[in-house]
């Protein structure tokens, strides 16, 4: 009863106060971050109001804060028993309310403790288990930085540790890993190359196919995960989906660099509790090719469509839940063999290629609470890829012939059960198992040395098996302990690994932190790689790559944190990543399968073994105010080596060893009045050039194409990468609705970036490609 009368009071002045003021609605749901179910009773206060505005979650844990002023705004929120939490740069506007989900953190109260220890973290990541290398973003990181397209990948090249050199893919590098080493999850649930034009085994592409209006908040992780996610080396992008609002329909119009845009979300019937969300996208490139803007695709245009979805039902039992939700998109594109086009970065003068791409997945979860300590999740998904590639070369008429064909796909049908048990606030253990069941329809052929031949031509299924436990102890507050073992079983060559994963994290006096994690991590093959047929001498074919077992690598970081102030972070950390049984040629060769994974073609290597060796190193520190008072930077520096050893047993840098990145970034907002503000964001960054393999030049001229020098693979690197981008926003409230215009010019010093080095067989001289220049990228967003 008291609880009803002090959220009464608070709800009375909130109205006395700001009835005449521009406002919406901020809401959400507070949840216990081990066991994931809700909190009732914790209360909720919007700090700097006065008269003292706030409320109390209900007993779903729900709770709803109406007529919040518009503007940037930070909640406090605290419950008995548990840590206190700060929530600051709460974006409120005219068109949609703002729906939060915050985890609270249970303290272990000891018997000679009187009080509960306030945790002021920010950054509380949705697996409970994560230690380190690891943070959490939402949809207003991929807005506001400068140059991120709106895109999750770009923005997490920024983050510490991870390079994005390249402005033609967002493939994610991660410690001078090859991006084929990312994990990508959504809903729980692995899930395939979420980007338009991308090949099948890759985890990048130009566009991504990922909305960023319907993500909530999400982990990314760049090593030491936890026992939840295997068949993965190097990091794990863990997404999680937007629930639409259930009290309003809302709707978002939106053109930009990826598209033309339009989604919904709102109650399927007023008054209930069961809810959608939708984005459809469709390209808008081919407007921005006619205004003279180069894309990089030189003459070409490209064409892609998404869909994102999500649908919501709760059930009678507080908490349990059916979500239904899906992601999918096609794209295509034509180049045409020109040789003024020299804009292009994916083809070349003398070849014609067409690419087509599909990408999709759809699920089925329940999640049950058997009590508020004790759930159950299951899931039902089905997920697939398509890829057809056409290369036909030009001769000196201009007339195409057949060099390369493609058209292949892969299926997944994924089923998954995870019991997660709170024991006490000491205790939190969580298990699971996934089955999945993967199909492949492979055919591909080449024109080489004079002979066709099909590569691969292949149509069948397998299935992954993974398993994994894990525990977190906390002895107290300030010792957290999180053990576990992860198993993997692939059914195709009876191959499997097992993985312990061990963290550990002590916070000191003046709120630092230091940290600890080890683990073994494992990975299968490219699934195209099995099935490569080497020709024999007497014309017959063998698949020699079929008994190829999983890349294995053990990780060591340690880490060191510490807070000044509510709002500035330091962090930093120290790692070392040993990989072998990596597949290299039988032969002594330079040939790794560490340095593929950023292309938009198949690997096409034969007679491999798993001999090879690998090592990344390196160091990261990271220095961040959140935005507050207006204003925010971020500053990431790592320094890293990245190395291997092909079948010739000479270690080399990989084709990922850049070496060194440092990204600055800032930004500073104006509120003229509630109605009106404007915002400036810059972004510098610096990375090392990417190593490559040189063209043998007089080989090249005496064949007439392009013959590489693998003795020197890797040897020499293209000059260092630098890029200035320049982000101006302005946004405007209305009574019911948000509209938002930003110029984001990237590259705003036109540097020509090195983007290859290739034979140009007609001239018989070194042609170098250069990255995209200055390119403004215009974005209107309206929200009612």
């Amino acid at each position: 009863m008291k609880k009803i009368i002090l959220t009464t009071l608070l709800q009375l002045c909130f109205y006395a106060g700001w009835s005449q003021t521009l406002s919406n609605t901020v809401k959400g749901k507070i949840l216990d971050a081990q066991s994931g179910s809700a909190l009732p009773g914790a209360n909720i206060i919007l700090l700097g109001s006065e008269p003292l505005v706030g409320t109390q979650s209900d007993p779903e844990g729900i709770f709803r804060l109406p007529l919040v002023p518009l503007g940037r705004q930070t909640l406090k929120i605290t419950s008995m028993g548990y840590g206190e939490q700060i929530i600051p740069n709460v974006l409120v506007t005219a068109g949609k309310e703002v729906n939060l989900e915050i985890r609270l953190v249970e303290q272990v109260i000891n018997a000679e403790e009187v009080t509960v220890k306030a945790n002021r973290n920010q950054d509380v990541l949705n697996n409970e288990f994560g230690t380190l290398s690891a943070r959490t973003f939402d949809v207003e990181n991929t807005r506001r930085f400068a140059g991120s397209r709106n895109d999750p990948s770009r923005m997490a090249a920024n983050f510490a540790g991870v390079v994005g050199n390249n402005d033609a893919r967002n493939d994610i590098v991660i410690r001078g890993n090859s991006p084929t080493g990312l994990l990508w999850r959504l809903e729980g649930i692995d899930i395939p190359n979420p980007s338009h034009y991308g090949a099948l085994g890759a985890t990048g592409g130009p566009v991504t196919i990922l909305n960023n209006n319907v993500l909530s908040q999400s982990d990314f992780f760049t090593g030491a995960f936890p026992a939840t996610y295997g068949n993965a080396l190097s990091g794990v992008f863990d997404l999680q989906l937007k629930t639409g609002n259930r009290d309003k329909r809302e709707y978002t119009g939106q053109v930009g660099f990826n598209g033309f845009e339009l989604g919904a979300e709102g109650p399927f019937r007023k008054g209930k509790k069961a809810t959608y969300l939708a984005h459809y996208r469709y390209s808008v490139m081919g407007l921005v090719q006619k205004l003279g803007i180069s894309m990089g695709t030189g003459n070409s245009v490209p064409n892609y469509q998404d869909l994102s979805f999500k649908i919501d039902i709760p059930t009678k039992k507080a908490g349990s839940r059916w979500s239904m939700y899906g992601v999918g998109g096609t794209s295509d594109i034509s180049f045409k063999g020109d040789l003024k086009d020299t804009a292009n970065l994916y083809s070349d003068p003398y070849n014609n290629l067409v690419n087509k791409a599909k990408m999709g997945v759809a699920g089925l979860s329940y999640l049950h609470y058997f009590n508020e300590k004790t759930s159950l999740k299951t899931s039902l998904a089905v997920s697939g890829s398509f890829f057809e590639t056409q290369i036909d070369s030009l001769n000196d008429e201009r007339q195409p012939f057949n060099r390369y064909r493609d058209k292949s796909s892969l299926g997944r049908i994924t089923f998954s059960s995870i019991y997660n048990k709170k024991l006490n606030a000491k205790n939190l253990f969580s298990g699971g198992v996934y089955f999945h069941r993967l199909s492949y329809d492979l055919l591909d052929s080449t024109y080489s040395n004079k002979i066709y031949r099909r590569l691969r031509d292949e149509n069948g299924g397998t299935e992954l098996f993974q398993a994994y436990g894990q525990w977190q102890y906390k002895p107290l507050n300030e010792l957290t302990i999180n053990g576990g073992l992860h198993f993997t079983y692939f059914n195709l060559n009876k191959k499997n690994a097992v993985e312990p994963r061990l963290g550990i994290r002590y916070d000191l006096p003046s709120r630092q932190a230091i940290s600890f994690a080890a683990g073994m991590n494992s990975q299968i093959q490219p699934i195209q790689l099995y099935f490569y047929k080497t020709r024999n001498a007497d014309g017959s074919f063998t698949q020699t790559n079929m008994d190829l077992g999983l890349t294995k690598s053990y990780q060591f970081v340690g880490g060191y944190e510490r807070y000044f102030g509510d709002n500035i972070k330091f962090k930093t950390e120290v790692y070392y990543q040993h990989l072998y049984n990596v597949p290299v040629e039988k032969f002594p060769s330079t040939i790794s399968v560490l340095n593929l994974g950023a292309t938009f073609s198949a690997p096409d290597l034969d007679s491999l073994v798993n001999d090879g060796k690998g090592k990344n190193y390196g160091l990261e520190i990271t220095l961040e105010r959140n935005f507050n008072k207006g204003y925010y930077f971020l500053t990431t520096v790592s320094l890293y080596e990245s190395k291997y050893q092909g079948s010739d047993k000479i270690w080399r840098n990989t084709a990922f060893n850049g070496r060194y990145v440092a990204n600055v970034l800032g930004g500073k907002e104006w509120k003229f009045n509630e109605k009106h503000s404007v915002a400036v964001d810059v972004k510098v960054a610096l990375a090392g050039g990417r190593p490559y393999v040189p063209v043998d030049l007089q080989k090249s001229i005496e064949t007439g194409w392009e013959i590489n020098d693998r003795d020197r693979s890797y040897e020499n690197r293209f000059k260092s990468y630098f890029r200035t981008d320049l982000k101006l926003t302005y946004r405007q409230n209305g009574k019911r609705m948000a509209q938002e215009w930003f110029l984001d010019i990237q590259n705003v010093s036109n540097t020509k970036n090195i983007f290859s080095k290739n034979f140009d067989v007609r001239t018989g001289k070194i042609k170098t490609m250069y990255q995209t220049g200055l390119y403004p990228n215009f974005n209107y967003r309206i929200e009612f």
